[in-house]
């Protein structure tokens, strides 16, 4: 049963970014190869971005393969390349049925040529769409994305330019996206794992034990009325009352 009816309309988080883990593990407890995990990992995927957009989340940004998910073996990794590049190409008809824009974090150069002609092109042809912006997180590090912003600053500036938050922030990956609202990390593990690190500052963070490629809508739901629940101070004192 839907449990859209118990969320707040007035409160519905902006930015929510989720950490999708479980694949491997959903599909060695069916007795089956880890890469039948990463399919229906994508199946979530879509399903939570469809549901997202439904209830009104502004912008959803997943984390589908880290700098450290290289470490895998080589046979994974390579699969992964190959199911993400293939997945970018044949959704078209999904992005625009749901007014889907899709972007991009992570360090580009470092990924396959075919994988960034994907990216390119996906972003290129979904940028006039006025939905839901989903920000795939691909190859992608916070520790990373920060060097890589001040890398970036330093060059265009010089290193003797004044380095500060604002200006930090100006050179990340996507700097006018909103910071998370809602981190939502699947798979019983309770750690960020490198994913948004800048950003996440002030989100309030929600962990669940479903694993990622039974995520639905409804687990969604549940973890954007438990952040309705809370109070948020960024770091302020709330005033009595």
């Amino acid at each position: 049963m839907n449990r859209r009816h118990q969320l707040d309309p007035n409160r519905i988080p902006e930015h929510v970014a989720i950490i999708m883990d479980g694949n491997g593990r959903w599909a060695s407890g069916r007795g089956l190869p880890r890469y039948r995990g990463h399919h229906e990992g994508l199946t979530a995927a879509k399903r939570t971005v469809k549901g997202a957009r439904d209830i009104g989340v502004r912008v959803l940004s997943l984390f589908t393969f880290s700098t450290e998910n290289w470490k895998r073996a080589e046979e994974e990794v390579s699969f992964l390349m190959n199911l993400i590049t293939s997945h970018l190409r044949r959704e078209y008809d999904f992005y625009r049925d749901n007014s889907v824009r899709v972007l991009h974090s992570g360090d580009i150069d470092g990924l396959p040529v075919n994988l960034q002609t994907e990216i390119a092109s996906v972003t290129a042809d979904t940028a006039h769409h006025d939905g839901i912006l989903v920000n795939l997180a691909i190859n992608y590090g916070g520790r990373d994305e920060i060097v890589r912003s001040i890398a970036r600053l330093t060059r265009r500036d010089g290193t003797d330019s004044q380095i500060d938050a604002d200006t930090v922030r100006a050179h990340l990956d996507l700097p006018d996206l909103p910071d998370p609202d809602l981190v939502i990390r699947t798979g019983g593990e309770y750690r960020l794992s490198n994913f948004l690190l800048w950003q996440c500052a002030y989100s309030e963070l929600y962990f669940t034990d479903v694993l990622w490629p039974d995520f639905g809508v409804d687990d969604l739901i549940d973890a954007i009325v438990d952040y309705q629940r809370r109070e948020r101070r960024f770091g302020a004192v709330p005033c009595a009352t």
